[in-house]
């Protein structure tokens, strides 16, 4: 009896062995910049007294697991196959190998992700915790529990590792209630008070703690980098020290960060910018349209919805704490669990692990 070899499984493997060569070989090619947090996260003369938070733990991470004393390019091998693996284990739709829009997003976060994994870095971390996810939602465990098991999972993810993951799931409960109200344009209301939330929150931050969420972080790192050269940083057209500036910043940086039309027009001598805003607006945009069905059939598509808010929920704090494109680009491919997810939920949503 001869051996069936999927088309859709040997797709993605072989998708997968081109960027594991491209990963492998990344460290001769990148720019140094790209290099920048993975030679700090390795070389023990460059710490500080990082002993929490996402620098501390990932400087941990990888010392325990002796990665750090590994070449770039053996690092890459095993990161790359470790990660998608995972998407593996998520599962593979058996349209996973015709050419359509929606598959082609994926083809390029899989070269992205080779991009950006090639090294040391957080997003490796990320992208394991956010798979958590999706495991969740195929697990056996009761239904009533899982939705509000991934709100932990994003809040303990926010003490231990990024801060910043304990607001997504405020934005999404209040995304989610937005949704029942009976509005004419229903998606443009959800982003309009998601962003009005973080808005507030920052706000909160601001009077306990006397700076705003963006002028802590987005504004306070480009400053520092203002004459470096960082072609794409995303700066507030308005001073961010006040609280209509930083309502001004927090509703730019969204739309800078998630439809940036006006980066592309600036940055239209810059194809990997280009190739981005192109892979992000369609990425938006299919997004918006699944969530649209998910509205239609909240029950049956409940963990599809709820991924779809979480992914919103992380593209608005995006735009209060992303400093540039390239970094808020890096950021979104360890979501691609997530995301992945989304887009064959119709094929993987309900597989069980």
């Amino acid at each position: 009896m001869g051996v069936i070899i999927k088309k859709n499984k040997s797709f993605f493997w072989a998708l997968f062995f081109i960027n594991l060569i491209i990963s492998i070989f990344a460290f001769a090619v990148l720019p140094d910049r790209f290099f920048n947090d993975a030679n700090y996260i390795v070389s023990p003369l460059l710490h500080g007294k990082e002993k929490i938070g996402s620098y501390g733990f990932t400087i941990a991470f990888y010392k325990k697991t002796f990665l750090s004393s590994l070449h770039y390019s053996i690092v890459a091998l095993i990161q790359y196959s470790i990660l998608i693996y995972t998407l593996y284990r998520i599962g593979i739709p058996p349209n996973f190998h015709k050419i359509n829009v929606k598959n082609s997003i994926i083809f390029v976060s899989f070269f992205m992700l080779a991009i950006f994994v090639s090294m040391p870095s957080k997003e490796f971390i990320t992208f394991l915790f956010v798979a958590s996810i999706p495991f969740l939602y195929q697990s056996k465990i009761p239904s009533k529990y899982k939705i509000p098991l991934s709100m932990f999972y994003l809040v303990a993810f926010g003490l231990i590792f990024r801060i910043y993951f304990i607001l997504i799931p405020i934005i999404a409960i209040g995304m989610y209630l937005v949704s029942f109200i009976k509005l004419k344009n229903k998606i443009l209301a959800t982003f309009f008070y998601g962003i009005i939330i973080a808005v507030f929150l920052s706000l909160a931050h601001g009077l306990l703690k006397g700076e705003f969420l963006s002028e802590t972080s987005r504004e306070a790192v480009n400053v520092f980098r203002k004459n470096m050269d960082v072609n794409s940083m995303i700066l507030s057209p308005v001073k961010t020290d006040v609280w209509y500036g930083e309502t001004i910043g927090i509703f730019y940086g969204f739309l800078s960060v998630n439809i940036p039309i006006i980066e592309g027009i600036n940055h239209f001598l810059s194809p990997q910018i280009l190739a981005f805003i192109i892979w992000q607006l369609i990425l938006f945009y299919i997004l918006i349209i699944r969530y649209t069905r998910c509205l239609k059939n909240r029950s049956e598509k409940k963990y599809e919805l709820w991924s779809i808010l979480f992914v919103f929920a992380y593209f608005v704090v995006q735009g209060v704490f992303e400093p540039d494109l390239g970094t808020a680009t890096r950021h979104k491919v360890a979501f691609l669990p997530l995301i992945y997810f989304i887009f064959y939920y119709d094929y993987i949503g309900k597989k069980s692990l």
